[in-house]
């Protein structure tokens, strides 16, 4: 998803304010629901998703008006989420990057199986696997 840098978006050091990567990853990931057409399924059974954990990595600063890019992909699930990769992108170069984990709710605000997840969008693409890092992440805030 290509985008520019805005001024709303810069702090007092005339870079990108931290916080504005999160909601540029949100972006992300709406922009890859509705474009796989999973946004449709998931609203269609009144599903919702819900952030349950974030971590990023910094490694360079996008200053005003540069243009960049959001990368996002679904990097797997378990039973307690579905887990993405955003990265943000210019010229080649990763400014930042960040794993989400999502957990789906139903109207009712029970959490999603994995079953029904299985039963709605079939298995897993073969070698799609969730790093150990990620297991260990998630019982480590768990705690």
């Amino acid at each position: 998803m290509p985008l520019r840098v805005l001024p709303t978006e810069i702090d007092i050091n005339f870079h990108v304010n931290n916080g504005m990567y999160l909601m540029m990853m949100d972006l992300g990931r709406f922009d890859a629901l509705v474009r796989s057409g999973i946004w449709r399924t998931i609203r269609a059974r009144r599903w919702t998703g819900v952030i349950s954990d974030e971590t990023i990595s910094f490694r360079k600063s996008l200053k005003l008006g540069q243009r960049y890019s959001v990368e996002s992909k679904i990097i797997g699930f378990d039973e307690r989420a579905v887990y993405f990769e955003h990265r943000i992108v210019s010229q080649g170069d990763v400014y930042a990057r960040g794993i989400v984990a999502t957990r789906l709710l139903t109207q009712h605000r029970a959490s999603v199986t994995l079953q029904d997840l299985v039963g709605v969008f079939g298995n897993p693409p073969e070698g799609l696997e969730l790093p150990e890092w990620i297991h260990e992440w998630r019982d480590h805030n768990a705690k």
